[in-house]
């Protein structure tokens, strides 16, 4: 395939030729695997025969798409060797382009697969997106489409380091992603619990990252497509479709292998901050690993929030907006808002008071410690409250406590 005109940038894929080879798709697809690509001659066919083993689905419904772009090494002619020999249908392009950017280049690949999915007249497809140095795990899409079937609208995936790459790195490293892990895991069920979701139950995660994403296509349009910014279009995408009152799930059976290379593709992705961490090992955590009481306050304030909102009474009444330093004219404007996630996450951007402090690395082991006893107190709770419902006590449950009792 020879390399296309110089585009610019593009709200449709229909900027871009894309070429289809491989297997006869009858019927058309209606699961789409959405990939960009950029100069991974030493990944692209491992990656590539790790999506065509997927098992568990019907016979040709599945589809890839590949936006290759400004390749300068041998990943093109890899591509156009291996794509034809592929057991589903694969297409794909190749384009140059000097303002190209992570967001622009999964946006164009994105919406490739949903321009595909439309042609074929599948209103309620699904697209997946991974990355070129990603390798999924046979029942990756399969484990996708089950939780959409169980009601989701799109589903973020885990991804876990490739175990002979991480091996190179220095010890402190990933031991400091192990206690990340753990905090994470810990604050995300007290949420659970304090403030549930009964479209992302736990067991869940906070991990958002475009190498495993998925979405089914009324949901992708709603939200008008994968943001196309420079960094953080995967995060800005998730939390575009909640605030739109979409379903995500974050499922802890989905995930997929990601390279702990130093040199990455894309400014500001997983290569630059585990090179970030490598130098400055005392770098702050993610935002959300905040100390326990700051996470439990944050908690029980979207909770109450969400009530408030339910309720009507966040535009009837303005003491919460006291309490959290937001001014009447802010509050007016967040109270109005239709949907309770988009007035939450509002109100928690405009409030002082809950501004996101993370924690450094070395406080993590104390403030796990802190978070497991909080939680088996929470877990000690509940068991109580149900077994006293159980025996008709008629006591109402501990506010605040997710009644699944959650290990």
């Amino acid at each position: 395939m020879s390399e296309l005109a110089t585009p610019g940038p593009a709200d449709s894929s229909d900027a871009f030729a894309f070429m289809q080879v491989g297997a006869a798709a009858t019927p058309v697809p209606d699961t789409v695997i959405a990939i960009p690509v950029r100069n991974e001659a030493e990944r692209i066919t491992a990656c590539l025969r790790a999506v065509d083993a997927q098992a568990g689905l019907r016979p040709g419904s599945l589809g890839l798409v590949l936006f290759l772009n400004n390749c300068t090494d041998g990943t093109v002619a890899l591509v156009e060797d291996l794509a034809p020999r592929m057991s589903i249908p694969v297409r794909f392009a190749h384009v140059t382009f000097a303002g190209a950017h992570a967001g622009w280049a999964r946006r164009a690949a994105m919406d490739a697969a949903a321009d595909w999915l439309d042609a074929g007249g599948h209103a309620m497809g699904t697209i997946l997106s991974t990355d070129a140095d990603t390798l999924v795990p046979p029942d990756w899409v399969a484990r996708n489409l089950a939780a959409m079937e169980a009601g989701a609208d799109a589903v973020a995936g885990r991804v876990e380091l490739n175990p002979a790459e991480a091996a190179l790195l220095p010890p402190s490293l990933p031991a400091r992603g192990r206690l990340e892990d753990a905090y994470s895991a810990l604050l995300t069920e007290a949420e659970a619990r304090i403030d549930p979701d009964p479209h992302d139950p736990w067991p869940c995660h906070r991990t958002t990252i475009g190498a495993s994403l998925s979405v089914r296509l009324p949901a992708y349009r709603t939200v008008g497509g994968m943001p196309a910014i420079p960094l953080g279009e995967d995060g800005a995408f998730v939390a575009s479709l909640l605030t739109h009152g979409c379903r995500v799930r974050h499922a802890t059976d989905v995930v997929v292998i990601i390279s702990a290379r130093l040199t990455g593709r894309a400014p500001g992705g997983v290569a630059d901050t585990i090179r970030a961490r490598c130098e400055v090992p005392d770098s702050l955590c993610d935002a959300r690993l905040e100390s326990v009481p700051r996470a439990l306050i944050r908690y029980a304030w979207r909770h109450r929030l969400r009530r408030l909102h339910a309720d009507g009474r966040l535009v009837r009444t303005r003491g919460w907006a006291r309490l959290l330093g937001i001014g009447p004219d802010e509050a007016r404007r967040i109270a109005a808002l239709p949907l309770a996630r988009l007035a939450i996450a509002e109100a928690e951007r405009a409030s002082p008071r809950l501004a996101y402090r993370p924690l450094g690395p070395r406080q993590l082991p104390r403030h796990i410690r802190i978070a497991s006893l909080v939680l088996a107190g929470m877990r000690a709770a509940s068991r109580t409250g149900r077994a006293m419902r159980a025996g008709g006590s008629g006591v109402a449950p501990v506010p605040g406590v997710a009644p699944a009792d959650a290990r």
